[in-house]
């Protein structure tokens, strides 16, 4: 029988990132000072992440097989099917690494407590042995997150966790025919944001406050999507009256009328779905969720 593996992603600290391209502690130190910054600070919070590491290596079994993987490395990593993922790092790791998941569980480990906000990484490096334990076991409490998915009419597609924004990739006016439940109407605004419950608790709740302060947000668990149009601009050929709802199973529909728009999830803006003018591209629940362990 083949024993466990579990993958430990994590994102290179600051201070590795600039020592790589600096060459020396020395020269990170003069960069980090010509830009009124601590070297002593950043410094420590690698230090911080570093020991993070090395108590979530010391909790992993020692007859389990084990990898590890930089952010920058995850579209080339290959996941296998009964792996348990350790994410240490913030909360934005976590949906970074959903989309390259099927099923295996996560467990979020908060490498900086107090500094993040700890929705997906909610436990502590020490806890490593115990949750593996209870995986193992069969018995971990896991959240089923529900994801997000686009499809395009040339079978492109993309799946997030938190929203997937459909806009022009200029950051100018995006000119498309919007159609939900049954209502079609053509638009000009700065883009379309299509959220999760997990993404409610971000970017997609500070659209709310603005655009659509009564709408009820989804539950991360929850099969149910909440969408937003980004400042529609009312003129002879374009309407704002579709600004903001909720998918409760069905499909946000939409026809690119630009010569070019993106789509793109997690604001990852590097892996997106192209579309031209004509093209037609759907978003809606994702049928793969997010496992993420909780106790």
């Amino acid at each position: 029988m083949v024993a466990p593996r579990v993958v430990v992603v994590h994102r290179a600290s600051e201070w590795t990132e600039l020592l790589a391209r600096h060459g020396t502690r020395g020269q990170v130190a003069f960069f980090l000072q010509q830009r009124d910054q601590s070297p002593a600070e950043v410094s420590a919070r690698h230090d911080e992440l570093d020991a993070a590491l090395s108590t979530v290596a010391a909790g992993i079994p020692s007859d389990w097989r084990r990898a590890t993987v930089e952010r920058a490395e995850l579209s080339r990593f290959a996941f296998e099917p009964e792996d348990v993922v350790l994410v240490v790092g913030q909360d934005g790791l976590v949906a970074n690494v959903a989309k390259y998941l099927d099923a295996q569980p996560v467990i979020g480990v908060d490498p900086a407590p107090g500094r993040n906000a700890g929705v997906l990484v909610p436990h502590a490096p020490a806890a490593t042995a115990a949750l593996l334990a209870r995986v193992r076991q069969g018995i971990a409490a896991v959240h089923e997150r529900t994801m997000v998915e686009a499809r395009s009419d040339d079978s492109q597609s993309l799946v997030a966790l938190n929203e997937i924004m459909i806009g022009q990739p200029g950051h100018q006016s995006a000119r498309y025919l919007l159609e939900v439940g049954g209502i079609v109407e053509r638009q000009s605004s700065s883009g379309i944001i299509v959220g999760t419950g997990t993404g409610a608790s971000g970017w997609c709740r500070s659209i709310a406050r603005i655009q659509a302060p009564q709408l009820l947000l989804p539950e991360p668990t929850e099969q149910v999507l909440a969408w937003f149009v980004r400042e529609p601009w009312p003129s002879p050929t374009t309407g704002v009256d579709l600004i903001a709802g909720r998918l409760d199973g069905d499909r946000l529909a939409l026809r690119v009328e630009s010569d070019t728009l993106v789509a793109f999830g997690d604001g990852i803006e590097s892996d997106r779905l192209s579309l031209r003018w004509g093209q037609r591209v759907t978003v809606g629940i994702s049928p793969r969720t997010l496992r993420t362990v909780v106790a």
